[in-house]
């Protein structure tokens, strides 16, 4: 390489460091620093009445598996704290998989349409964002609610004699969840569909392939980045989620957002709280390294078989 390309190569890094600099501070000074006091205060004693005292030590951490016993001092599995994780973990996987048993065909059906309808289906699907998240959910309450649309329409029919409850319980959250959360399954699929090469299916059925085998041998692994990306899109904000579980699940079915709100609040354990934001974030970001390693092999594989 000669040295005027050397120079150039040069100049246009450092332009592009330069240019970049400002989002850079921002991440640093906005993301990263009131994390890195979130770490602190996990290594702290908690107030008496809130805050932290400048001592070190690990309670926060011990407090997210174990409980003190207020007489003896011991140590007990604290198995609230293990209820709300598993909850937590459970109702996002589920929310993942409903929304993406939703979700595929209604992106597959949008991809599908002629290039002048898909503009219109696709701004239908992101109305829902027009409204706060807060409406959104009280709207839910409200079809789900004793004397809501649905049980005013059993009720109506006869199918039943008495409202149901489907309020203030796991099922209004999944329910909730699985409705606020849709549109983000949605819209990575529909970008990996539309760019999908429907002369493949052509193909496979003219090799005889079922129907079933050309959606698991065809369709699936070719749209799979678009799977991953949805998914993590539903999974990580659906662990962290505070708004839909506190009014669908009545504060009788907390997850992980609520438990930390918990403990910054009425719990005066910032120590614990400040932890299990730690928690939180450790496991988003095992969630996002499994989407990084699932891309990266899509991209091999796709390599190797052009």
């Amino acid at each position: 390489m000669s040295r005027p390309e050397d120079t150039l190569r040069r100049r246009s890094d450092r332009n592009g460091w330069l240019l970049s600099a400002p989002a850079l501070a921002l991440l640093v000074f906005a993301a990263s620093g009131p994390l890195m006091i979130v770490l602190v205060y996990s290594f702290l004693e908690k107030g008496q009445y809130g805050n932290v005292i400048w001592e070190f030590s690990l309670d926060g951490w011990v407090g997210i598996l174990f409980s003190r016993d207020i007489f003896d001092g011991t140590l007990n599995l604290a198995d609230a704290h293990m209820t709300i994780f598993w909850r937590s973990v459970k109702l996002s996987l589920l929310t993942t998989l409903i929304t993406f048993t939703l979700g595929f065909p209604t992106a597959w059906f949008i991809a599908t349409r002629p290039p002048a309808q898909r503009a219109l289906w696709l701004f239908l699907m992101t109305i829902p964002f027009w409204t706060n998240l807060l409406i959104r959910t009280f709207a839910i309450g409200e079809i789900l609610r004793t004397e809501g649309l649905i049980n005013t329409a059993l009720l109506k029919t006869g199918l039943i004699a008495a409202p149901i409850q489907m309020l203030y319980n796991e099922g209004a959250v999944l329910v909730g969840m699985a409705y606020v959360y849709l549109p983000l399954m949605v819209l990575p699929l529909f970008a990996a569909i539309e760019r999908f090469d429907m002369r493949l299916l052509e193909a496979a059925y003219d090799l005889y392939a079922s129907r079933m085998q050309v959606l698991r041998h065809v369709i699936l692994p070719i749209v799979k980045p678009g799977i991953v990306a949805g998914s993590i899109l539903v999974f990580v904000p659906s662990l962290g989620a505070y708004v839909t579980p506190r009014i669908l699940g009545g504060g009788k079915n907390m997850m992980i957002g609520n438990f930390i709100e918990l403990q910054f609040g009425q719990g005066r354990n910032w120590p614990l709280g400040a932890a299990l934001s730690m928690t939180l974030l450790v496991i988003v970001t095992v969630a996002l390294l499994f989407y990084v390693r699932a891309i990266n092999r899509s991209g091999s594989g796709g390599g190797s078989h052009g």
